[in-house]
């Protein structure tokens, strides 16, 4: 009677203790290689592969990063995408999360060993951004700044706001519900199309705590409108006499005025304007990593910062790292990608077309994030055929994942948000998708 094959199958910790395993398990960590092992024996008993395959089969099976999330190439010419992670970082704030990964003195002062305020550096940064803020505040994400400032000025009391302004913003979030969940009650005044000083003047009581204006990022309202300045609202006091603080939601992040934007809100105007305090996200135009920024009257800075809420919604180490960096740093890949020339990125798509055999059209480019919506960002792409979208996006081998965008029934390949390094991978994974024999060698970046 013959052997059982089946006895040939490796012994799991034989496979564990062969030095692929060994180095396997240091980076991904036991479970995950064990799973992998056990997961390739059960396919040799099941007679699926042979049993000398047992050892190649889970090395295959391995994965290749230590996190699921993968890292894409975005060629959708969408500069801020809110899907894929909104602002990439640059690469000196990629260095200084790097450095920050382990101890560092994010509330020491190494000087005399006392405990100092948390992310002094980041804030500092702000502030040398924002001269015209006397105080600065970072929290995990815009929704909180906006939350932890309603709640620590308003909590029990009327926030009022135009109606014009009462936005939906990503996800279905939308400002009444935000705004609720602090405890302060929402004091609408005027019309969807049309907010006068006087409806704000008539709704200021005892039970004011704030006045919210609110930059509707996302969306544009033409015709018969009218809207109330900053610089009507800072005047607004109470029956009392005492000054009504004015809480204003830029959004998006820019923090000073940049020309190709002449519309988008910016932290020194708004605040130059009569802004007591503004609240922004660091994720967008700013180019950072996600974080909610607080900038404006420093009384009114530090009263957010004393409060509970404040614990909650704080930043960890790591972003006060990766703020500070691309603050202090040279331009981020936001601001690069929103400025690129639209003659160089001509230059770059042709090589690519060529490369491929497809052709060059004319494209618009947009801001994302809500940011800025009317403004297009002119430039070039690759026309390729609608299904091979999917296929960049879920390509076989070790190929990059591309993200091209769908207009009009076809695909474009937009280099914008490309770094020109990459180039060459956006033409091997084309090649790819389009059938190219040669699609594992491509030609060098310019």
């Amino acid at each position: 009677m013959s052997e059982d094959p089946r006895r040939a199958i490796p012994r799991t910790d034989d496979v564990l203790g062969q030095a692929p395993f060994v180095t396997a398990a240091a980076r991904l960590g036991r479970s995950v290689v064990r799973t992998a092992v056990v997961a390739a024996q059960q396919r040799a008993r099941d007679e699926e592969i042979a049993p000398d395959r047992v050892v190649e089969a889970a090395l295959a099976a391995l994965p290749t990063r230590t996190s699921s999330l993968t890292p894409v190439l975005n060629a959708t010419g969408v500069v801020v995408h809110t899907n894929i992670g909104r602002a990439p970082l640059s690469p000196s704030a990629i260095e200084a999360v790097v450095d920050a990964a382990g101890y560092v003195d994010v509330e020491m002062d190494l000087a005399t060993g006392a405990r100092s305020r948390r992310g002094a550096g980041a804030l500092a940064a702000l502030l040398e951004a924002v001269p015209d803020a006397s105080g600065a505040l970072a929290v995990n994400n815009g929704a909180a700044a906006l939350v932890l400032a309603t709640t620590a000025l308003a909590a029990g009391r009327e926030v009022v706001v135009s109606r014009g302004e009462m936005v939906e913003i990503g996800d279905g979030f939308r400002l009444p519900d935000l705004i609720a969940s602090t405890g302060a009650r929402l004091r609408e005044v005027g019309t969807t199309n049309r907010t006068h000083l006087r409806d704000y003047a008539d709704a200021i009581g005892p039970e004011t705590g704030c006045v919210l204006k609110v930059h509707p990022s996302n969306f544009r309202v033409d015709g018969f409108v009218t809207s109330v300045g900053l610089e009507e609202l800072r005047g607004l006091t109470r029956p009392d006499g005492s000054s009504v603080p004015v809480v204003a939601d830029i959004g998006s992040g820019l923090l000073a005025p940049d020309p190709l934007l002449p519309d988008e809100p910016d932290a020194r105007t708004w605040l130059r304007a009569g802004a007591t305090i503004i609240t922004a996200s660091g994720d967008k135009l700013l180019g950072g990593p996600q974080a909610g920024l607080v900038l404006g009257d420093a009384e009114v800075v530090d009263q957010l910062r004393r409060h509970p809420l404040q614990r909650a919604v704080r930043v960890d180490k790591l972003t006060l790292a990766a703020l500070e960096a691309t603050l202090r740093g040279p331009a981020s890949p936001v601001t690069a990608s929103l400025h690129a020339s639209a003659d160089d990125l001509r230059l770059r798509v042709d090589a690519l077309g060529t490369a491929v055999g497809r052709e060059v059209v004319p494209v618009e480019g947009r801001v994302g994030g809500g940011g800025a919506p009317g403004v297009p960002l002119p430039g070039w792409a690759v026309e390729i055929p609608i299904d091979a979208v999917e296929r960049l996006r879920q390509p076989a081998g070790d190929l990059p994942v591309v993200l091209a965008r769908v207009d009009r029934g076809r695909g474009l390949v937009d280099l914008r948000c490309i770094p020109a390094d990459r180039d060459g991978d956006v033409e091997a994974a084309l090649r790819a998708v389009l059938g190219h024999d040669d699609a594992l060698h491509p030609l060098p970046s310019p």
